[in-house]
């Protein structure tokens, strides 16, 4: 399945929902279905810089796409990284880097966080990214100059 078709999926789920309420619950359940980070990434190299919770996110790259995994030790945020994860994994790297991220604002999650979750956020998707940036880095053939 494609980025965008993910995207629109999650869209689609959230606009179930009457309130935010049922959203946040929605939220906290993806967040129990996190693909889970082995105990060993669980570190300082693995946590994401600006957010208010610890958010540990690891990537590899299998098959030529890359594979996160994650964690949090508070339940609004795994279930945000859930959301994340469940977007851009199992994606090449190039997709990653190319997709947008309107879906986020489209199901009302950023106007409906603290400005500090909100931040961390905004942290949360730029280190995917910049996992995806180092994979696909690594593929490009080194240019002779």
């Amino acid at each position: 399945m494609q980025i965008e078709e993910i995207q629109e999926d999650i869209i689609a789920e959230f606009s179930m929902f009457e309130d935010w309420m049922q959203r946040y619950e929605y939220m906290i359940e993806l967040g129990k279905s996190l693909p889970r980070i082995e105990a060993q990434y669980k570190t300082d190299d693995h946590l994401i810089k600006g957010c208010q919770s610890k958010v540990w996110v690891h990537a590899d790259l299998e098959d030529d796409k890359v594979v996160f995994t994650a964690d949090s030790d508070a339940i609004i945020t795994k279930g945000i990284i859930a959301i994340l994860i469940r977007a851009f994994s199992n994606q090449k790297p190039a997709d990653i880097l190319a997709a947008k991220t309107d879906f986020i604002d489209e199901i009302g999650l950023k106007e409906h966080l603290s400005p500090t979750r909100a931040n961390g956020l905004v942290s949360m998707v730029k280190q995917l990214k910049l996992y995806a940036l180092a994979f696909e880095t690594q593929r490009q053939p080194e240019k002779k100059g």
